[in-house]
């Protein structure tokens, strides 16, 4: 049984400037196999080495696999349709599989595109892939197809959705095999070293309307921190990582569990420096606990701190005040750890007076670092469908965050990017010539002329925000800007009965999500914060009930003092 993953070769001026990134996926999905007998399995990322299409081709052609395996983030799902298809033409017996949170979702759209596609794993995808393969290895593929769950196909011209499959609630079962990738090609440009991408919990407890990480893994687990360095110890000396980014939508939230993680981090000191990101109230909750967090290796944390100013708030909630944000950036700074502030543009009501005023609120809060991302409304989301005729883009390969999706009543999408670069070369100009070089901290004033390097090599080779595709060259062309949409692109109308099942798919039971009602005074106490502004993201008043107590924190920062 020859099984071969494959990444697609989609670009986009975005993560892809901090380096080249491990993809995670694959080494959790091979591991898996391998636990269970399978391991005659090979990996092409053709991403990392930018494999053109008749390349693929050719090594489709040669390995003969019987499954080829592939996954794809909303903007990348054409390329991984492409990719499958030219599979299928190599390989005509072999079984094409597509997995990854846009399919899950869009499997009707994504199986009336590219019907070459034998299945659609939806969800978490370890089990069903395990599931599928053993079935196909038995002989009985394709007409025991059925009988596996979590997967969506195409019969008689129908697409077919089967039952969901259950999640796996022993997420330490889930070994990843990393030596699958070359780690000489996933270098972290600010460091100069090998990056990856491990993760300590899937999901979210919570279920804001915005946010698609609870509706893909369904249940909130949290591993078991210790077997999480576990793996990190490997990566580190197997593989000479020498920098990680926990994978986690928010690490944090479980705050006991974060802080046995870093712990364990210190104990076993392995010299490696990761980041995170999180919430600007779980910094503020952790203020006594930070120095603790930095001596563990955390070095860079990204903060959701979009300014209220230029968000509808009917449509897109946030927690914090304009307080909050710059008290959690200084608190941060006080310790040694490298701040990113995350600002969301691009909305219906945007207008050059609101990207004027965020740039401002970022000047003042001061971050070592900055980031205007263009609204994206996700295709599976709620939001996407509350706002209706208002998303007239339906290119998926361009939800990037860097491509203007929405239409600002009162700018041009062209004036939107203008106004947005010309934040970007205000705030980074100054850190250039005044931030960065002076830094006293020698670790924060190397990783961020790091960082500083890596945004100048993309700017310079024309691929940060995709401004070379796009054909922006300052503000003399934002008239002239093409992104090149393909208005050709339209939704495939749902059938009303896989429709529900999507719709029972992402309800899932409040059993399962491991928040419960948080004792506002208490928290707001911890905070010092108005109870009434103790919220999780999207605003809700939720917290993780927490099984570290009071005394244990306070003994563990009096110990790494």
């Amino acid at each position: 049984m020859r099984i071969l993953f494959v990444h697609p070769n989609y670009h986009s001026g975005g993560a892809e400037i901090a380096g080249k990134w491990s993809p995670a996926w694959v080494a959790y999905l091979a591991g898996y196999l391998k636990t269970h007998g399978y391991t005659d399995y090979t990996f092409v990322d053709a991403m990392t080495d930018d494999i053109s299409d008749e390349d693929l081709r050719k090594i489709f052609a040669e390995a003969q696999p019987d499954i080829i395996a592939c996954t794809a983030v909303t903007p990348a799902i054409y390329k991984a349709e492409e990719t499958l298809k030219i599979a299928k033409e190599a390989c005509p017996n072999a079984v094409t599989l597509l997995g990854g949170i846009h399919a899950t979702f869009m499997f009707q759209q994504v199986l009336t595109e590219a019907p070459w596609i034998d299945a659609i794993i939806r969800g978490e995808g370890e089990a069903v892939t395990l599931d599928l393969v053993r079935t196909v290895d038995e002989g009985r593929w394709p007409e025991a197809r059925s009988e596996v769950r979590g997967i969506a196909y195409v019969e008689d011209d129908q697409v077919v959705a089967t039952p969901a499959a259950p999640t796996i609630r022993d997420v330490d079962s889930i070994i990843p095999d990393w030596g699958v990738l070359d780690w000489k090609k996933y270098i972290y440009i600010p460091m100069g070293v090998p990056v990856a991408t491990p993760n300590m919990a899937r999901g979210c407890p919570f279920t804001c309307s915005f946010c698609s990480q609870w509706k893909f893994w369904r249940d909130y687990r949290v591993r078991d921190p210790k077997k999480v360095v576990d793996e990190i110890e490997i990566l580190v000396k197997e593989h000479g990582v020498g920098f990680f980014i926990l994978a986690d939508e928010e690490p944090t939230i479980n705050k006991a569990k974060f802080v046995e993680f870093c712990q364990e981090l210190i104990d076993r000191d392995l010299g490696v420096l990761w980041g995170i990101n999180t919430r600007v109230t779980d910094v503020m909750r952790d203020e006594d606990l930070l120095p603790f967090y930095r001596k563990a290796g955390l070095v860079h944390i990204s903060l959701g701190t979009e300014a209220a100013a230029q968000l509808n708030l009917d449509l897109f909630v946030k927690e914090t005040t304009v307080a909050q944000n710059k008290r959690a950036i200084e608190l941060l700074r006080n310790a040694g750890i490298v701040t990113e502030a995350q600002f969301i543009v691009g909305l219906e009501n945007e207008t050059a007076e609101t990207l004027e005023e965020t740039f401002k609120l970022c000047m003042d809060w001061n971050p070592d670092m900055a980031n205007w991302a263009m609204f994206t409304p996700w295709p599976f989301s709620d939001l996407y469908t509350e706002m209706g005729d208002k998303v007239e883009i339906h290119d998926f390969a361009k939800y990037n965050f860097v491509t203007p999706i929405m239409k600002p009543t009162a700018m041009t999408r062209g004036e939107l990017l203008d106004r947005v670069m010309h934040n970007y070369r205000r705030f980074y100009m100054k850190k250039a010539f005044l931030g960065y070089p002076w830094e006293r901290n020698p670790l924060r004033r190397k990783y961020l002329l790091g960082c500083l390097k890596a945004f100048l090599k993309s700017a310079f080779e024309r691929r940060f925000y995709d401004l070379g595709k796009a054909g922006y060259w300052g503000p003399q062309s934002r008239k002239t800007v093409d992104w090149k949409f393909d208005h050709s692109r339209k939704l495939v109308k749902p059938d009303a009965q896989l429709e529900e099942q999507i719709v029972k798919w992402k309800s899932a039971p409040a059993r399962k999500r491991g928040g419960k009602p948080a004792k506002a005074g208490a928290a707001a106490e911890a905070s010092q914060m108005d109870p009434s502004q103790v919220k999780i993201c999207g605003g809700g008043d939720q917290q993780l009930e927490e099984s570290l107590d009071d005394a244990k924190i306070k003994e563990k920062i009096k110990e790494n003092a």
